[in-house]
């Protein structure tokens, strides 16, 4: 898949993402929410799990692009170390002994792309440069799909962390929705994170 359909795919699914959470928290003309709390909830919780998803999906597409001989949207190419006949071989070069490539291990991304291009680009420095946030994302996204007394305790860590809180457990929702106290434009923290990728992605296919 070229790098601008990639990219277009990816900036698409987050719109979608966007749409999903906006569409759950329409009010009627006196400014009541027309959708009962809990589909907000799930709503929300489901769109936050949709972009997790859409940025494996780019971290996919788009390495197994640039692994073929894809060229960033500037027209570099990257200097890479292998050169698998397609993105089939790519995908199963990236898997290797494995059942599966995790993509939302992030430090396992990192390794894999200094491995197979030199200096990691044109994923480094962006990568690095965003890492606790990605380690956030995923903390997050391991809440969204299972809660257990670990994911609890890793998203109230979080929370304390992200909204300075001193104590107190909470919900992902409550999280997501949450205005993060490190935007200066009053972002929540759903969409201050998305950005966040946004950023990340054009600057990759970009560089």
């Amino acid at each position: 898949m070229p790098l601008t359909a990639v990219l277009n795919e990816f900036n698409s699914g987050l719109a979608q993402c966007d749409s999903l959470i906006a569409n759950a928290h329409q009010a009627n003309s006196a400014g009541v929410a027309i959708l009962p709390l809990l589909d907000r909830q799930q709503i929300t919780v489901a769109a936050f799990l949709n972009m997790f998803i859409a940025w494996e999906t780019f971290l996919e597409s788009s390495l197994t692009a640039f692994m073929v001989g894809g060229a960033t949207l500037s027209g570099a190419a990257p200097v890479k170390f292998v050169s698998p006949i397609s993105l089939d071989a790519a995908r199963a070069l990236i898997v290797g002994t494995n059942r599966y490539f995790d993509y939302g291990n992030h430090e396992n991304v990192k390794r894999v792309v200094n491995i197979y291009f030199q200096n990691g680009y044109p994923y480094e420095p962006h990568l690095s440069s965003i890492m606790s946030d990605l380690a956030d994302l995923r903390t997050m996204r391991n809440a969204s799909a299972h809660i257990t007394s670990t994911t609890q305790t890793a998203l109230n860590g979080l929370a304390l962390r992200v909204l300075t809180r001193t104590s107190g457990s909470i919900d992902l929702y409550a999280l997501l929705t949450a205005v993060d106290p490190r935007s200066a434009s009053g972002e929540t923290i759903f969409l201050r994170y998305k950005n966040k990728l946004v950023a990340a992605a054009e600057l990759i296919v970009n560089s």
